[in-house]
């Protein structure tokens, strides 16, 4: 039984020695960026996330208006106002081209 455990032990050193490296690897291409996925990134931000915050902006300032007297007698019209306009305008016209996070 004792046998068994010490080789079980060695096993599980020697594969952590072993996959070590990888881990090192997979570490250094989380640094690496590829300005090509960049352009990809702001080609889509552009074309698609910065028209659709746009409608959103817009879309979100008409709900306001319908939501306001309810928002109003309920006492959180500035958490209204902020989720429904201020938040979409943000993320359209404040947050650099191409960054999603």
């Amino acid at each position: 039984m004792k046998r068994t455990v010490i080789r079980y032990l060695v096993v599980l050193v020697a594969a952590a020695f072993l996959l070590t490296p990888f881990r090192a690897l997979a570490q250094l291409e989380d640094e690496f960026e590829d300005p090509q996925l960049n352009v990809g990134y702001m080609v889509g931000d552009t074309l698609i996330a910065r028209p659709i915050g746009i409608v959103a902006t817009v879309a979100g300032f008409g709900l306001f208006i319908i939501a306001s007297p309810f928002a109003l007698l309920g006492g959180n019209a500035g958490e209204t106002w902020n989720n429904l306009v201020v938040y979409p305008a943000a993320f359209t016209f404040t947050r650099p081209l191409g960054d999603f996070d």
